[in-house]
């Protein structure tokens, strides 16, 4: 039997069950505030804005000093370490490393905190692909890679819950009309006319190494908003704009009002374009790998070598990031003791958000200032709820990995993910515990991060089960704990005008020499913003945050500190 006909008769199993009796009561719900501690990051701030900062009380050394622990922070630890360097340290203010990419386990099952899955990269992304190779989930067979199915996403992959029934994945088809699906088309057409006039590439340093100022392209879709842009070209279908302002909270965290017609655009053009229904596709480049634990797969795996060297600091936030004459001091927190412990090395990656690392490098250069004033960030919120039994489902589609709701009743919704989707043991669908993890991006919400601080945990909670119940009317006698795991800057978006900023931000602090790669190829500059004892790594330097992004420039910072 195949994968998608059992998993219908599993549910239509569960669904008989369930209607064989009476309904019993919703449970007391269980769950809190997980994964974050916004508390830390509240105490950093403040001891910042008194300027009174702890003396420390310890002086350590080190060759290189890693400040932050995300994607970026953990790549350009990796990059130390191939190169024969192991004497850094690596400081992180959670308990766990992995930033946006951070894993969870809700009553023993896993599932993701915050970034699910990884599409296969492209050869833009010979970095990720040279990680892929070293965790074995790639290999060259016959003179073609092959990736390991067993990580890729299970089919069926995504579908829409849209008129009151499920239908195979996320772009609205059912039942809607020549107009609508004409419009697909033409935007299909225009975004495949725009990869063949310009290129656009991922990770954004490929844009920005070559020295050369934006395309005349990129800089007229980054001066406007992707609303005005499609006003502009005569798309008004409301299935369509649906669709693209999902597309753009899901990887921006705010919708086409906010982000510019370039991160629009490059949300398709920099992967697998835009496909049309009945338009040929290539499954290859369509395919994602993914995990129960999400991108936590990968960072895990990043930082366990980083645990058995005795690397890894968690529960650290740094305070101050200092250069002098003969190196790099800095200060950081342990939160854990009180204590403040100066580390001093002769070269830090800064792998710290923007509008953290303004605040504690001192001075901050200019650029750095910047940028900080000039980014926006959106907040960001998981709910990952447990479920003892699988849910009654709606007609249409079968249960899928990605299940999104067409104008999700929470503002910024966007749909879940199932954690038990990734089995292999497929007779344990029948009875066993999953987690869904739900989504929602609050960048276009007034007062959003202020909203996250102050709600309690069962005001989002409650949200994500009402929204929900909508195609699984069963939700609230099948949940039994929820989880909420907040973001308050979650992400940069790239509002208009930013990757032009970005761009000339890496014209100007162009630096590294030509090095030979881990993987082999080419030697190449490797640009990141730097100091003359400072590289600086995160996300935030592209104006969006995506895995590809953050590892690639925190691999190109730990080279370039070597340099």
């Amino acid at each position: 039997m195949q994968r998608r006909q059992f998993l219908t008769a599993a549910t239509s199993a569960a669904t008989a069950l369930l209607s064989a009796g009476c309904e019993p009561a919703p449970r007391a719900l269980q769950g809190g505030f997980a994964g974050i501690d916004l508390e830390r990051g509240h105490q950093v701030r403040d001891l910042l804005a008194r300027g009174a900062l702890p003396a420390p009380g310890l002086v350590r050394r080190a060759q290189v000093v890693i400040a932050g622990g995300g994607v970026a922070g953990l790549a350009a630890a990796r990059a130390l370490r191939l190169a024969g360097v192991h004497d850094f340290v690596l400081l992180e203010l959670e308990d766990q490393p992995g930033g946006n990419s951070r894993a969870s386990a809700v009553n023993g099952v896993p599932c993701p905190m915050g970034a699910h899955y990884l599409p296969v990269p492209g050869n833009d992304a010979r970095e990720v692909q040279d990680l892929l190779e070293e965790l074995g989930l790639r290999q060259r067979v016959a003179g073609r890679w092959q990736y390991d199915e067993r990580h890729l996403c299970h089919s069926p992959q995504e579908r829409l819950f849209f008129q009151g029934q499920w239908q195979e994945g996320l772009l609205p088809q059912q039942d809607v009309d020549e107009r609508t699906l004409a419009q697909y088309r033409r935007f299909a057409r225009q975004v495949q006319a725009l990869m063949q006039s310009v290129r656009f590439a991922m990770p954004m340093l490929k844009t920005f190494e070559s020295k050369r100022p934006l395309a005349p392209v990129h800089q007229a879709l980054d001066a406007m908003t992707f609303e005005a842009w499609l006003g502009t070209h005569g798309y008004d279908d409301p299935h369509l704009r649906w669709y693209l302002d999902y597309c753009c909270r899901d990887d921006y965290g705010a919708g086409t009002a906010r982000v510019s017609a370039w991160a629009g655009i490059h949300y398709f053009a920099s992967r697998h374009g835009f496909h049309a229904p009945g338009e040929p596709m290539d499954e290859a480049r369509e395919a994602v790998l993914t995990w129960p634990e999400g991108n936590g797969w990968l960072t895990q795996r990043l930082a366990a070598p980083l645990r058995a060297g005795g690397q890894l600091r968690t529960g650290c936030s740094v305070l101050r990031i200092a250069q002098g004459r003969h190196g790099v001091e800095v200060d950081a927190l342990h939160h854990a003791s009180g204590t403040v412990e100066r580390w001093q090395a002769p070269r830090c990656v800064v792998a710290l958000p923007v509008f953290v690392a303004a605040r504690v490098v001192q001075p901050a250069p200019a650029f750095l200032q910047a940028a900080a004033q000039r980014l926006h960030w959106a907040p960001w919120l998981v709910a990952n709820i447990h479920l003892d039994a699988p849910l009654q489902d709606r007609p249409g589609a079968a249960p899928a990995w990605d299940n999104v709701l067409y104008q999700d009743a929470n503002p910024g919704g966007l749909g879940y993910v199932d954690a038990g989707h990734q089995r292999l043991n497929t007779g344990a669908l029948i009875a066993a515990p999953t987690v869904l993890s739900y989504y929602q991006a609050l960048g276009d919400q007034p007062q959003g991060r202020e909203q996250l601080a102050s709600q309690p945990w069962m005001h989002w909670a409650q949200a994500a089960l009402d929204a929900l119940a909508v195609p699984h009317p069963d939700l609230a006698h099948r949940a039994s704990r929820v989880d909420i795991t907040r973001y308050g800057h979650a992400m940069a978006i790239p509002v208009p005008g930013q990757l032009a900023f970005l761009s000339q931000i890496g014209l100007q602090r162009f630096t590294g020499k030509r090095k030979q790669l881990s993987n082999g190829e080419r030697n190449r500059w490797l640009p990141t913003p730097a100091t003359a004892r400072l590289a600086f790594a995160h996300a935030d330097w592209s104006g969006y945050s995506v895995f590809e992004e953050a590892f690639t420039r925190g691999h190109a910072a730990g080279l370039a500190v070597l340099t």
